[in-house]
């Protein structure tokens, strides 16, 4: 061979070499690529109770017996007294075991194996609310709540004997008859309610573990009462949701905070009051505003008198005077009553309807009013007066376009055949 052979050679081992070396390289990237692929994690699905994962555990469910405490219980799942006290005192400062109720609902979670150790117990305080005692190390106990499912649901009937009966005729939850007097108490005298009186409703089902618990908010309603329909749609301004009517004012009427003028309250709402004369424990269920003999009494909203007379008992003069189909007050001790007030008579909020007096069993000049809410007495200084404002102007065009399109839905549902 010559020498110009011997360099040709040479260069081709060259060459040779290099396709190698670059072959390696671009081989070991396609393997580092194909390395460096993420590889999806598929985490096992487990199933809950309560928070807990109870995959691989027995649950026992059962409702407290009547004279059954947590001792009863526990006893049979072979936890020991010294245990049961020890989880009686820690429970304390979570929930005081002596109020575990008789038909509440609670649950036992057991290790699945020879031995069934309780795990956990737990006790459901109502549908939502539960007490966790955790006992698979030390005693740990906590409280938890459950997811509240919101379902939108329509409803619509018409009244044969009562409004009440036309809920359950229609298969409805008859709670939302009372919601709908409560919505309309100030534009719907819900005893005159009559035979042919329909109602629409759109309103919030609550359910927890698909089971219903009961009514959220009503969303929508319409009422045709004698004739005249009647709107409500729930609206949400500054964080506060109220109802309103189609014109944008709101349903609710506000109260006087107190009937008059007074110096002090001389005896507050109670079920147990010892009476200052009679010197006997009974019911109170006013409040007694101590005022000068004569002292105006004024009605703390509109209304119609129902009754004027004279009360046995002890309470003396008094009017009753009927504000809606939900609310009525009551004034005692009068020492006359106002022009013109006798049964039927119409009066507006703040008009004079009697005079303070010591009438009936009274030591001293004072008016004993009373709040009766569908016919039970409530403590007068709770009342929440409801607000009376309209929809706020800025919010005016979103409450159109809310109440527009809930009464295309409140039109679109029928009867259930």
């Amino acid at each position: 061979m010559d020498r110009k052979n011997y360099i040709e050679i040479f260069i081709l081992i060259i060459a040779a070499f290099i396709i190698i070396i670059i072959s390696s390289v671009f081989n070991k990237n396609d393997y580092q690529e194909e390395k460096l692929e993420p590889v999806e994690i598929v985490e096992p699905e487990h199933e809950f109770e309560y928070g807990i994962i109870v995959d691989s555990l027995i649950i026992i469910k059962d409702k407290v017996r009547k004279n059954q405490f947590l001792s009863d219980i526990l006893l049979k799942y072979k936890v020991n007294y010294v245990t049961i006290d020890k989880i009686a005192r820690a429970s304390k400062p979570v929930f005081d075991v002596r109020k575990i109720r008789r038909g509440n609902n609670y649950s036992v979670i057991c290790s699945n194996d020879s031995i069934n150790k309780l795990l956990y117990f737990v006790y459901e305080k109502s549908p939502t609310k539960y007490i966790v005692y955790d006992l698979t190390d030390s005693v740990c106990i906590y409280s938890g709540e459950k997811e509240i499912e919101i379902r939108i649901e329509k409803t619509t009937g018409t009244i044969i004997s009562s409004f009440w009966n036309a809920m359950l005729d229609n298969n409805c939850d008859p709670n939302l008859a009372n919601e709908l007097s409560e919505v309309f108490a100030w534009t719907i005298d819900f005893f005159g309610i009559q035979k042919g009186d329909i109602y629409n409703a759109i309103y919030e089902a609550l359910y927890v573990d698909n089971k219903y618990i009961g009514l959220g908010n009503i969303q929508a309603a319409k009422i045709n009462h004698s004739g005249d329909d009647y709107f409500a749609f729930y609206f949400i301004q500054d964080s506060v949701g109220d109802y309103f009517d189609e014109e944008a004012n709101s349903l609710m009427r506000t109260f006087l905070k107190a009937p008059l003028r007074y110096k002090r309250i001389s005896s507050r709402y109670s079920h147990s009051r010892m009476h200052p004369i009679l010197k006997i424990r009974r019911p109170h269920h006013g409040v007694d505003y101590a005022a000068a003999t004569g002292t105006p009494v004024l009605t703390i909203g509109d209304g119609i008198v129902v009754k004027r007379g004279y009360e046995k008992r002890g309470g003396g003069n008094y009017l009753k005077i009927k504000h809606n189909g939900t609310y009525t007050t009551s004034y005692m001790h009068l020492s006359k009553y106002a022009q013109g007030m006798k049964k039927g008579a119409r009066v507006k909020q703040g008009d004079v309807i009697g005079y303070v007096g010591k009438t009936g069993l009274a030591t001293g000049p004072h008016l004993d009013f009373r709040i009766y809410r569908n016919g039970k007495a409530i403590n007068p200084l709770k009342l929440k007066s409801p607000p009376a404002k309209p929809v706020d102007s800025i919010k005016l065009t979103e409450y159109n376009i809310l109440k527009d399109s809930l009464i295309r839905e409140l039109n679109k549902i029928y009867f259930k055949k």
